[in-house]
């Protein structure tokens, strides 16, 4: 009996704790949770110490380098599609892009084919620069060798002495045609002038390239075109500079040299690119009122349409080239010598006509700094053209500015043909 008592006693005493078993429990929990609270704390507060506090940087998500991977193509174009993907988007931009079409549609072809014998002129230069030697001593005689030995020769030289004389022509019908239609009011104004410096760099390249054949008549055109700036301010110093001494010698031709195969093709190529870039960001322009009453006929797409026709235009560009070399090629002429007295009936090239002609007209006292400022007062006023034709960039016409572009154009017309009257038709007789 006793250990019966014992036994449910014993039995009792385990038994008593269970109560307070859920008890224990809840003060057990905020035990375990205060030190996991500052154990979590502390592996978060040099986080916070390391990083900017308030800076949120998103997740990047990267675009795929290709986005045309997955474009139908053929097995070429798709090796080719990998590799030029970046210029997808500009020939997609290019075919996007349109160009009105209107009875003066066809003005806009010359600025091309100025492109096209400019491209020509780079072409024939790199295959005469191999037998081209810009000496005063062997100057002359690459000449004859590269026109009489070399095969194809007279042809490459011919081609690249007519192609300088289209270009140029070409540049001249491009800027007035550009100037009676406005086109070159806002936002064009950059286009405008630097199409007038490609001009006047392509004018740059003429003088240059005149004097390399080193014969007679290109030497003492050289010397009657360099002393013209003798009489302005400072203009012996340029010119002393240009000729490389006070009269012109070898110096002067290697000079010339280098401006025309180095300098100008250099400032050529930085201009042309900021010109056709302008070109291609603000498109083609249509005269003054042409949408407004209708006349615009419809759009060529730039690529292909409008470069199709370009490369027609350029093919004839082509054609007449090959023809004009062929036919009327220019003279070798006699190799220059600086004792000989100048011959009769000098004169410079028939873009420099219309200013030889004023030269003539003013040779008066003090008449040659008057034609020179008259020349430079008259270039910058044209470079400024799109600033100072208000009208034109409201879209309205410009009468004032039409008659002064009519004026400028005869004057040259003028002159030149005066030029062409006394030194060409009335000297040979």
């Amino acid at each position: 009996m006793a250990e019966n008592t014992q036994n449910p006693a014993a039995g009792n005493a385990p038994a008593k704790p269970k109560p307070p078993a859920p008890g224990a429990a809840k003060p057990a929990a905020p035990v375990a949770a205060k030190p996991a609270a500052p154990a979590a704390a502390k592996p978060q507060a040099p986080k916070a110490e390391s990083a900017p506090s308030g800076v949120y940087k998103p997740p990047v998500e990267r675009q795929d380098a290709n986005p045309y991977k997955d474009s139908r193509v053929g097995i070429v174009g798709s090796w080719l599609q990998e590799r030029f993907y970046v210029v997808l988007p500009i020939i997609d931009y290019l075919k996007k892009k349109e160009v009105p079409k209107h009875r003066l549609s066809f003005w806009y072809y010359f600025g091309g084919l100025g492109l096209f014998f400019f491209m020509i002129q780079i072409i024939t230069g790199l295959l005469l620069l191999q037998y081209y030697k810009p000496t005063g001593a062997e100057a002359f005689s690459s000449f004859v060798f590269i026109q009489k030995e070399v095969p194809f020769g007279w042809l490459i030289r011919q081609v690249h002495a007519w192609s300088a004389n289209l270009m140029i022509m070409m540049l001249f019908i491009h800027m007035f045609s550009t100037f009676f239609m406005k086109s070159y009011r806002k936002p064009r104004e950059l286009m405008w002038v630097s199409g007038f410096i490609l001009l006047v760099l392509s004018l740059g390249f003429g003088f240059t390239g005149y004097l390399l054949p080193w014969n007679e008549l290109a030497f003492f055109a050289t010397q009657v075109g360099t002393e013209v700036p003798k009489v302005a301010p400072g203009g012996a110093f340029m010119v002393d500079i240009l000729r490389g001494g006070t009269d012109v010698s070898p110096e002067t031709l290697t000079r010339m040299f280098s401006l025309h195969v180095v300098l100008l093709p250099g400032l050529v190529l930085l201009v042309l690119t900021a010109h056709l870039t302008l070109v291609q960001i603000l498109g083609t322009s249509s005269p003054i009122g042409y949408k407004e009453a209708g006349l615009i006929k419809g759009y060529d797409k730039f690529f292909p349409t409008f470069l199709a026709k370009d490369g027609i235009g350029w093919l004839l560009g082509f054609a007449l080239l090959i023809y004009l070399a062929a036919m009327f090629p220019w003279e070798i002429g006699v190799k220059a010598d600086p004792l000989t007295p100048a011959p009769v009936g000098i004169k410079p090239e028939w873009y420099f006509w219309a200013q030889f002609q004023l030269l003539k007209d003013f040779k008066f006292e003090g008449g040659e700094l008057i034609a020179i400022v008259l020349f430079t007062i008259g270039a910058v006023a044209w470079l400024l053209v799109p600033f100072f034709d208000r009208k034109a960039s409201s879209e309205q016409k410009s009468p004032v500015f039409t008659i002064i572009g009519l004026l400028a154009l005869t004057f040259l017309l003028i002159n030149t043909y005066r030029v062409y009257h006394d030194y060409v038709l009335v000297a040979p007789h």
